[in-house]
């Protein structure tokens, strides 16, 4: 009984020499990406084993990273759920969605007086080009390239310039 009793000590002890290190992010480290596929699984933990809890259908929608841990990401969507999901389902590739209910401007240049060229719905996933202070420069699916309001998008950090 003894040796059984200092086996599992030791399993024990070797178990938390290994524990599980994440590292939740700062806001300045915090980071908008994309999903990379039109099917994303989205866990409760960084482990295939832990549960799926939301799976997200939407190729390039943007969420933002708070935390990483080896080869997952704990991502917060526009809605503040957060979920884990691994590093190779995300892409670099910056897209705004749009979060203002429904039919939303997109103007020919960064100017709420500049021509209305389209407008797109809330739940639209365009990609980044460009942003300023107040406008982004969006391209659509459909080739349609123009402005938008930045605070109508989820996608771009606050203050954030993308050039």
């Amino acid at each position: 009984m003894r040796v059984f009793i200092l086996t599992i000590l030791g399993l024990i002890i070797t178990l938390n020499a290994h524990a599980v290190t994440i590292h939740e992010l700062s806001p300045e480290e915090t980071r908008f990406v994309a999903m990379r596929a039109d099917k994303v699984n989205a866990r409760s933990g960084p482990n295939i084993r832990y549960p799926i809890e939301w799976i997200y259908q939407q190729q390039n929608h943007p969420v933002e990273i708070i935390a990483e841990y080896d080869q997952w990401r704990k991502i917060r969507d526009y809605e503040g759920t957060e979920t884990w999901i691994r590093k190779n389902l995300l892409t670099n590739t910056r897209y705004a969605l749009i979060i203002e209910q429904g039919e939303n401007n997109i103007y020919e240049k960064d100017s709420l007086n500049s021509d209305i060229i389209a407008r797109a719905e809330n739940g639209v996933v365009a990609k980044i080009k460009k942003c300023g202070p107040s406008f982004c420069l969006l391209e659509f699916e459909n080739h349609i390239e123009g402005w938008m309001q930045r605070s109508i998008l989820y996608g771009i950090k606050k203050g954030e310039i993308i050039d």
